[in-house]
C-alpha cells in the first residue's frame, strides 16, 4: 500500500446481506460502558510504538513428538536436535534491505527485466529496455515450485533443480504510466503512446523459469532454459467449465466464446494435487473503461447490474489508459462499452471483462499447452487457491477468497472423487478438467459461536433462482456473476479475504483478512458494516497524526469442515490471530496479545510448509509502516477451538451497547509465532514456495519503493528504495520487484 490510489482496495458490494444482525439482535440494546473506557463510537488503539508485550490466551502447542525410538547402537554422537522456530526473532526495521535471522543467508535470483532467453540482453534498468515478452515481469507475487529431474522431466523429489512459476501482478504507477519502465517516466495524459502501453502490458501475467543449485550450494536461474517462458495479457487462453461458449463470453476476438486473451493482475497461486499451476486473477476490473453513456447504449439491461456489482460504473476510467493507444484490436479490447450494432457482442468488447476474474490452470512443464480458465470456480477478485487434503474416494475441494472490502469466501467441491492414479497423470490439464470443470460452488456464511455453513451457488438453490436483484439465466451466468449469487444467499461480508492455505497436519483452512476501512459501530452508508463474529473489531489506529478507522490491522481466520469432509456444507471457525501493534490495548485491539517479536499488521500472503509444517505469514501493510516495513512471520498454529469465546462491547452515540461474540484461538507464544524477515522500504512480502526438503525457500519482494513520486524519477536519491541494486544485484538504481532464495547456513531446514 502507498499514498497513491490503492487499486487493490475495491469497494463495490452494496448488497443488503446480513452481518449477523439477526444473530445478535438480542444484544444490541443492552446498556453499559465501552470496554477499555474509550470514546463513544469506536474502540481506539493505545499508543503507536513497537514496544511492549502482552499476556493472555496461550496457543495450542505443536503436536506432541512421537514416542522416542529405541536407542541406537553405539557410534558417532548424534547432531543437534532440530527445533522449529529456533531462530532469533528479527526486530522491526525501516532499513532499505532484507533483514533475516542470524544463521541464514538470502540472495536475489530473479528480478524485473531479467532476460529469459539466451539472446535477450541484460537489463539496463534505465527505461530503455524492450522485449519484455522475454524478460521477467513486474510485481512478483504468488509462486510455486515444480521439481525437475536430471532427465528434464517432472520430479517431485528434486531438491536442486526445478521450475518456479511466478505471478507478475501489476506495475508501480502514480498517474497512468508505469514510470519506472520508461526512460522519461512515461506519459501521464491520454492518449498513451503505443510503445509505452506495449511494454506495460507485457510485464503483466506469469513467468515460468528454471532454477538450479550448483555444487557450492548457490542458487540461480537458467537464462537459456528451454522451459523459460512468459504468459502475458495477449497470450491466447482456453475457456472451460460452465461459461465455455456461453453468450456472456462472446467477443469480437472469440465470437463463439471459447477463448480469450491473456491473464491479468495475477496475485495468489495454487498447486494442484495433480501437479499443475493455478493463478488467480485479482484486480483486473481496473484495467477496463466504460463510456459515460454506456448504460443507455446497453438499454439498461441486466449487464449494467453486473458491471456495477464488479466496480465498472458508466464513465469509469481505466487504470493505465491502454485503450487510448490506437485503433488496433489489442488496445480497443480495454474499452468495454457497447460500440457495435450486434445483439450478441461479437462486433465489440462489451463482454470482454467477463473473460477476466478466474482461476487459470497451466502445465508448467509444457509451454506449448494453452492455459485454461476454470470458470466453475467463479469470477471475482481471486487470491490464492488452497486444496483440501486429497483422500482416495473423497471429493476434492478448493478454497478461494475475493479480495475486496465487504466481499466473500468461497469453496468449490468437485463432482469427481480423488483417485491416486491422478497424482501423476499423462495429461495434467485433462485431469484438471476432471476435478475443476464439474462440481458445486459454495460461499461461506459465518454464524455466531464458531459455527458456519456453505451456501450453494446454483439454480438448484431457491435463493439464487428467485433472486430479485438479478435474473440468472443458467449456471454460466451464476459463476460469471458469482458475487451477485453470493449476495442472493446472504453470504457474510468479510474484511478483504486474501490468501488461504491448508494446514497439512489436520486439513484445516486458514484465511487472511487483510483489513477493512468500512467497519463502523454505527454504519453511515451502504458500504459500511457493523462488526460481527468473524470480523469483530472496530477501532482507531493512529499512524502519526492520521486516524485509521475500521479494522486497519486485519486478522487470520481458520476453518474446519465438519467431520473432516471437504464436501460438508457446515464448518467450525475461529480467529487464529488478530493483527495489532504490541502496545495496543489488549482488551479491545491486541486481542491475541502479541509481543514486539511477533506483532504484525495487514496479513496477506499465507503458505504452509509441506516439509516443516510452519505457517508462513506475509504482510501488505500501510497501517504502521511508520514503525516497520512489511514482514514475514513463522507460526506453529494449533487447531480450531483451542481458545475461547470473547465478547467485545461497543458503545453507541446514544449510550446503548452493541456487543459481539467472537472465537479467539489461544495466544501465540515466543515458541509458536515470531518474526522471520523484514523487507526493504515500501515493499510487500508475498509469494513463497520451497524445495521438498525444506532447505531452501523462495520469497517474493514486491514493489519496493512504491511511494516514489514520478516527478523524482531523475534523482535516485529521492527514490524511497534502491533495492535490489543496493544489495549488489543488477544495473541502475531504480527499484525492482524480485525473487530471493533463503537458506540456513548450517544446511538445515528453513525455520528451524
Amino acid at each position: 500500500m502507498s499514498d497513491r490510489i490503492d487499486f487493490n482496495d475495491e469497494d463495490s458490494n452494496r448488497s443488503a446481506n446480513p452481518t449477523f444482525d439477526s444473530v445478535l439482535a438480542n444484544r444490541l440494546n443492552r446498556r453499559g460502558l465501552l470496554l477499555g473506557g474509550v470514546s463513544a463510537a469506536v474502540l481506539t488503539a493505545c499508543g503507536g510504538g513497537s514496544g511492549g508485550g502482552g499476556v493472555g490466551f496461550p496457543i495450542l502447542p505443536p503436536a506432541p513428538a512421537p514416542a522416542p525410538a529405541p536407542a541406537p547402537a553405539p557410534g558417532p554422537a548424534p547432531g543437534p536436535v532440530e527445533k522449529l522456530l529456533g531462530f532469533g526473532a528479527v526486530a522491526k526495521s525501516l532499513a532499505d534491505s532484507v533483514v533475516i535471522p542470524v544463521g541464514y543467508s538470502a540472495s536475489v535470483i530473479y528480478a524485473l527485466g531479467d532476460p529469459l532467453s539466451g539472446t535477450t540482453p541484460a537489463y539496463a534498468n534505465d527505461g530503455t529496455d524492450t522485449d519484455f515478452e522475454n524478460r521477467g515481469g513486474d510485481h512478483h507475487d504468488g509462486m510455486e515450485w515444480f521439481g525437475l529431474g536430471a532427465d528434464g522431466k517432472r520430479s517431485d523429489s528434486s531438491i536442486d533443480r526445478g521450475l518456479l512459476a511466478v505471478n507478475h501482478e501489476a506495475t508501480t504507477d502514480e498517474t497512468l504510466a508505469s514510470f519506472f519502465l520508461h526512460a522519461n517516466g512515461g506519459t501521464t495524459t491520454l492518449p498513451r503512446p503505443a510503445a509505452e502501453v506495449d511494454k506495460e502490458v507485457a510485464v503483466h501475467g506469469i513467468a515460468v523459469l528454471e532454477v538450479r543449485k550448483d555444487g557450492a550450494g548457490k542458487w540461480s536461474y537458467v537464462q537459456d532454459s528451454a522451459f523459460n517462458h512468459r504468459v502475458t495479457p495477449l497470450t491466447e487462453i482456453d475457456i472451460a467449465g460452465p461459461a465455455k461458449g456461453d453468450a456472456l463470453m462472446k467477443t469480437k476476438y472469440s465470437p463463439t466464446g471459447v477463448k480469450t486473451r491473456g491473464t491479468l493482475n495475477n496475485c495468489g497461486t495454487g498447486k494442484t494435487p495433480w501437479g499443475t499451476f493455478l493463478t488467480g486473477e485479482e484486480n483486473w476490473v481496473n484495467y477496463f473503461t466504460r463510456a459515460a453513456g454506456d448504460d443507455t447504449a446497453r438499454g439498461n439491461d441486466k449487464s449494467v447490474t453486473s458491471l456495477k456489482r464488479y466496480g465498472r460504473t458508466a464513465g469509469t476510467a481505466s487504470r493505465h489508459g491502454w485503450e487510448s493507444a490506437g485503433a488496433d484490436d489489442k488496445y480497443q479490447r480495454w474499452n468495454i462499452s457497447k460500440t457495435g450494432a450486434s445483439t450478441d457482442g461479437t462486433d465489440d468488447y462489451r463482454n470482454e471483462m467477463n473473460g477476466m476474474g478466474f482461476v487459470v490452470e497451466f502445465d508448467p512443464y509444457n509451454k506449448s499447452k494453452l492455459g485454461v480458465k476454470r470458470t466453475a470456480l467463479g469470477r471475482y477478485a481471486h487470491e490464492s487457491i488452497a486444496f483440501s487434503k486429497p483422500v482416495v474416494g473423497q471429493k476434492v475441494a478448493c478454497y478461494m477468497g475475493d479480495d475486496a472490502r465487504n466481499e466473500y469466501f468461497y469453496k468449490f467441491v468437485s463432482d469427481a472423487v480423488w483417485s491416486e492414479a491422478d497424482a501423476n497423470p499423462v495429461d495434467p490439464l485433462a485431469t484438471g478438467a476432471k476435478y475443476l470443470d464439474q462440481g458445486t460452488l459454495y460461499v461461506a456464511r459465518f454464524d455466531a459461536d464458531g459455527a458456519g455453513t456453505w451456501q450453494e451457488l446454483s439454480l438448484s438453490n431457491p435463493a439464487v433462482a428467485g433472486f430479485a436483484g438479478y435474473s440468472f439465466a443458467n449456471l454460466a451466468d451464476v459463476v460469471v456473476n458469482a458475487r451477485l449469487a453470493a449476495d442472493a444467499v446472504g453470504a457474510t461480508k468479510m474484511d478483504r479475504p486474501e490468501w488461504c492455505a491448508t494446514n497439512p497436519a489436520n486439513g484445516e483452512v486458514y484465511l487472511t483478512l487483510t483489513n477493512n476501512s468500512n467497519r463502523r459501530i454505527e454504519p453511515a452508508s451502504s458500504s459500511q458494516l457493523a462488526p460481527d463474529p468473524a470480523n469483530p473489531r472496530v477501532y482507531t489506529d493512529m499512524k502519526g497524526a492520521t486516524a485509521q478507522s475500521g479494522n486497519p490491522n486485519g486478522h487470520i481466520l481458520r476453518m474446519a469442515d465438519a467431520g473432516g469432509n471437504p464436501a460438508s456444507t457446515s464448518f467450525r471457525w475461529d480467529v487464529y490471530a488478530f493483527g495489532a501493534e504490541s502496545g495496543a490495548n489488549a482488551d479491545t485491539v491486541n486481542l491475541s496479545k502479541l509481543t514486539g517479536d511477533q506483532d504484525f499488521s495487514s496479513p496477506d500472503g499465507l503458505v504452509f510448509s509441506r516439509s516443516t509444517g510452519i505457517c508462513w505469514i506475509q504482510t501488505d501493510d500501510g497501517a504502521y509502516t511508520d514503525v516497520t516495513n512489511c514482514m514475514m512471520l513463522a507460526a506453529l498454529p494449533g487447531q480450531v477451538g483451542d481458545g475461547a469465546k470473547k465478547t467485545l462491547t461497543y458503545q453507541r452515540a446514544d449510550s446503548t451497547q452493541y456487543t459481539v461474540d467472537t472465537m479467539i484461538g489461544k495466544q501465540p507464544t515466543a515458541d509458536t509465532l515470531k518474526r522471520f524477515l523484514v523487507g526493504p522500504s515500501g515493499c510487500e512480502l508475498t509469494g513463497l514456495c520451497e524445495t521438498p526438503d525444506g532447505k531452501a525457500i523462495f520469497v517474493n519482494i514486491q514493489h519496493p519503493g512504491e511511494s516514489t513520486k514520478q516527478a523524482n524519477l531523475a534523482d535516485p536519491s529521492k527514490y524511497t528504495s534502491q533495492w535490489p541494486s543496493n544489495a549488489g544485484y543488477g544495473a541502475g538504481k531504480r527499484p525492482r520487484s524480485a525473487t530471493i532464495v533463503i537458506t540456513k547456513d548450517d544446511g538445515g531446514r528453513v525455520g528451524s
